[in-house]
């Protein structure tokens, strides 16, 4: 396995795990306010789709403004529908610059003002650190809410947890 299709396993693993605990959240938790980050395990959730589609878009030389916010109002499921496609549109695209060695290529950043260049192996990796540190947010909003046994979410634990279950193969 190489450097990103790890990154990749572990984001994609790490953010579906959050998910599917925050099934044991009541509906007043899932929207339960804290003075963290998007305020909530629901916005919090909501703000890394889109963050993941918008960046998706750019990096592939697209215009982002179709890409709407209307991920504040769905539900759990359907977060974890829309998640589900937007990592998969995510990852296609990064596995497709590595292929084709384009880290260094550039796109524009329309989003800026002025719009800059930015190398898609930076945009890549803007998108995974930007989940880990949402992740870390949602960890600790879910310690607050009393669920226990989470995962730490570390990469060195997820490569073990992978092996283990190789091995179990």
């Amino acid at each position: 396995m190489d450097l990103l299709d790890r990154l990749l396993g572990h984001d994609k693993w790490t953010t579906d795990e959050l998910l599917r605990r925050s099934r044991e959240l009541s509906a007043g938790q899932w929207d339960q306010r804290f003075d963290i980050g998007c305020e909530s395990v629901h916005r919090t959730f909501a703000h890394v789709i889109d963050n993941e589609r918008i960046w998706t878009e750019l990096i592939a030389g697209r215009d982002p403004e179709h890409v709407t916010d209307g991920w504040w109002d769905y539900s759990l499921a359907e977060l974890t529908t829309a998640y589900d496609e937007a990592y998969r549109d995510f990852a296609e695209l990064a596995r497709t610059i590595r292929d084709y060695g384009q880290w260094d290529d550039e796109f524009i950043d329309t989003l800026d003002r002025p719009p800059v260049y930015k190398t898609k192996g930076g945009g890549v990796l803007h998108v995974i650190t930007h989940n880990m540190h949402h992740r870390s947010e949602i960890l600790h909003m879910l310690t607050r809410l009393g669920l226990t046994d989470l995962p730490e979410g570390d990469m060195l634990g997820w490569e073990q947890m992978q092996t283990v279950q190789k091995g179990a193969n």
